[in-house]
Parts: C-alpha cells; structure tokens; sequence
C-alpha cells in the first residue's frame, strides 16, 4: 500500500448504524493496525513531503484521510502529534491552495522552546502521521453572492516572520487566478536568510506585472534592489507604496488600499496604528497577542486559588499570566490550539470567579460562562470545569 493512501470517511448511514455499537477508540487501534491514517471520526494525515523552506523552518505536505473537510487559503488548522509522551496541540496557517489530489501544506518556523514546532521542524520526517483539527480563521478573499472569491481593488500584504504563511496561501490563490488585482506584500524578517518562500516570490513578481514584493530585513544590511532595511513605519511604507505606483500627494501612499497584516502582536499594532485609519479596509492576525500596558490589573500579579471541578485538584495560580499558561506550569495540558484568542480550543467553563479578557480588558464574574484560557487571567479564585 502507498505511503499516500487513506480511508474515506465512514458514510453517515453506517455511523448512524453502527455508531451505539462502534467504540472509535477501539475501531481506530484495529483499523491502524493496517493503516495508521484509518480512524472511525478523526481526521488524521500523513506527512508525504518534507522541505526546508528557510533557516529554521520547514514545510510538510500532508495527506489527509477523508474526514478533514478542507479549507480557503488563509485559514489555520490545529495539528497534534505527541510529544514526549503528551499529545501537544499548536494552530499552523495553510500555506497551499486546494489540490485536486487532497494534500495540504503547512509551513513550521521553529521557536524556542516550542514543543510542537521543534518536533515537526527537527524530527517529523515523511510517513509519520499527524492529527488534524477543521480550518478556521476569516482571512480569506472576499466572495460575492454566489461564493466565488472575486478580489477587487488594490491590496497591500504585510508580513512579519511566520505571518507570511497565510498571506502566502493567498498570493498562490491569486497566482493561480492570474493576478486579476494589484498586490503588494512587504515582507519583514530579522536576515535574509529567514525569508521562506523567497525564490517563489520573486519569480511571481517577475511573471505578473500587478504583483510586487518588498523583502525588509532588520538586522542586517539590504542588498538587491527588493531588499530594504529598517522596521515598520510612516516612512518606510511610503516609501515602498510609493515605489508601487501610488500616488501620495494629498494622502497616505495605501489609502485605496485593502490592507491585510500578519505576524507577532507588536508588529500587527503597529501596522493597525499606521494604515488602519486610511486605508480602504485593514484586516489583521497577530499571532503573539500583546497586552496592553494599560490593562486593569497588568504588572500586578497575585496568587489565586483554582478549584478544578472535574479532577478535584485546587492549584494555586498566578494571575500574571494567562490561565493557559498557568495550568501548564502546574503541569497541566489542556486542549489548546492558537494560544491567540482565535482557534477555542483552549475553550472551558467557569463556573464561579472573575477573570480577565486580555484581549478586551473586559472583566467577567458571571456564573457558568465560557472562558477562552489562552486570553484570560485569574482576577479572584475560580472554579473551572476541568
């Protein structure tokens, strides 16, 4: 059998028959024994190609089995595998478009000290397989009426480390559309030699007139007539909008654009703050949500009791960070994804106690109300359905 074949998914006839018989952990250890991408409900998907995509990241072609429901380019996905014996679960953007053969690709940029990454980047090779969470996330092309993505206007891409990959996703989406808009991405990294997908890039910048790409290292010199050096600001994006054809005189040099931004928090508030206001539109994913220095109750940490009701354990917390965070360090794993405040994986109920959104600032003490771990602190004791 081939290291790409898989198991469609059980019709909903034989689930709905068979189902109050059927334990799918047991169903699941017998059908792997055959082939381990076989599962009665969980999409599981084989590593079928592995590249180096840029230092310390690389790129996994996966082959899902026919319980994973597909994706728009710009979405994320979760992916668990297991880690020194604990199942560890982190978000990733697709980086692909749709295939007509089912494989997805997702880009890795190791961090340090992170789990999941460091094993997909230094140890996952070709046949391992990994588990899959659906696509989610609302950084994709307009569609009209009838669902058909149908970009218009003038577009501005900018991306910092790891936020390329979903933008990625989407200038091989219009790639493959022909280009039918005007694209810029500019593209922040520490060196050159971090920038992934920079060969591809360039060739797309040559072969389509609409499309144009901007590399900006900051902590090294440029070199080349697309490199440029320095960190986001007034100037800098002028300047590059500028060099795109945009007019300035009497407003900023993006103001027609629609503005997408991806990458850690501080880069995604900056960019919000400098083109947010007069662009066309501004959308953005900050994969490291930064806390506001403003925050009620920021810098003042405290211990705080957590009663969790379903294991009878009561730790003590600090509220200086999230409660994710907090868990952790006593040793916890919750079911965890993005770490940002968009996957809910990390999702549970509060049944007494304030906490925190990071996100908001907003404080919450309603009983019984969901919590998203990863964003929220501990304001009081709490008591958590875990």
């Amino acid at each position: 059998m081939s290291l790409t074949a898989t198991a469609p998914a059980a019709p909903g006839l034989v689930h709905r028959l068979l189902g109050p018989m059927v334990d799918p952990a047991t169903f699941d250890f017998w059908a792997q024994k055959l082939n381990a991408t076989w599962s009665w409900s969980r999409a599981l998907a084989r590593v079928v190609e592995r590249r180096v995509e840029a230092q310390d990241a690389v790129t996994l072609v996966l082959q899902p089995n026919g319980h994973w429901a597909g994706f728009q380019p710009g979405q994320h996905l979760n992916v668990s595998a297991e880690v020194g014996g604990r199942r560890v679960t982190r978000s990733y953007s697709l980086t692909d478009i749709p295939r007509r053969d089912g494989r997805i690709a997702i880009t890795v940029k190791r961090v340090d000290g992170g789990r999941l990454s460091t094993q997909l980047c230094e140890h996952t090779r070709v046949g391992d397989v990994l588990e899959l969470g659906e696509a989610f996330g609302d950084m994709t092309l307009p569609a009209s009426a009838q669902g058909v993505q149908s970009p218009e206007g003038r577009w501005l891409f900018l991306a910092a480390g790891s936020g390329i990959t979903p933008l990625m996703a989407l200038t091989r989406q219009l790639a493959a559309q022909g280009m039918p808009v005007d694209v810029s991405l500019i593209y922040w990294a520490k060196t050159r030699a971090e920038f992934c997908f920079a060969g591809e890039l360039r060739a797309l910048a040559r072969q389509h007139p609409r499309f144009q790409v901007h590399f900006v290292v900051t902590h090294e010199a440029a070199q080349g007539t697309d490199e440029h050096q320095g960190f986001i600001d007034h100037a800098l994006l002028t300047r590059l909008c500028g060099n795109a054809g945009v007019s300035t005189e009497g407003s900023a040099a993006w103001a027609d654009r629609q503005v997408l931004a991806c990458g850690p928090g501080g880069f995604v508030d900056a960019a919000r703050a400098l083109t947010a206001a007069t662009a066309r539109s501004f959308q953005a994913e900050g994969f490291t949500p930064t806390v506001p220095a403003d925050l009620p109750g920021a810098g003042e940490a405290t211990t705080v009791a957590v009663s969790l009701t379903r294991s009878g354990r009561t730790l003590s917390v600090s509220s200086g960070s999230s409660l994710l965070e907090a868990l952790e360090a006593q040793g916890l794993n919750p079911p965890s994804g993005c770490r940002m405040g968009v996957c809910h994986t990390c999702v549970c109920q509060r049944h007494s106690g304030t906490t925190l959104d990071t996100l908001t600032g907003e404080r919450s003490a309603e009983p019984d109300m969901a919590v998203r771990l990863c964003v929220s602190r501990a304001c009081s004791d709490l008591s958590l359905d875990l």
